[in-house]
């Protein structure tokens, strides 16, 4: 793969965002509100709220960003399979830390 200049980062940023991820995942501030609303509601709801993040919680957080895309458009797949694989990684973590 050849090197992308900044120029050509821009553009391929921009038609991700304005066209391939709007069409799939719909509006960007509706999902940033659903993802918001799960991020706020593991963080106050964890063991120890006031501790500094663990790699446990960025693996859930992460799989609460994808449940929230998720309500948005249940058609896409992948969505499911990542979910899955930050839960998997999370319990994976979570376990062998005990």
């Amino acid at each position: 793969m050849a090197k992308m200049d900044r120029d050509e980062i821009l553009y391929e940023a921009e038609a991700c965002i304005s066209h391939d991820r709007a069409a799939i995942h719909g509006n960007a501030e509706d999902s940033f509100q659903t993802v918001a609303e799960g991020w706020n509601w593991w963080l106050s709801n964890r063991q120890l709220p006031e501790d500094p993040l663990s790699p446990e919680d960025v693996a859930m957080m992460l799989a609460l960003f994808k449940i929230a895309r998720i309500s948005g458009n249940p058609n896409h797949e992948d969505s499911y399979v990542d979910a899955i694989g930050y839960l998997a990684l999370c319990g994976e973590i979570s376990i062998k830390d005990q």
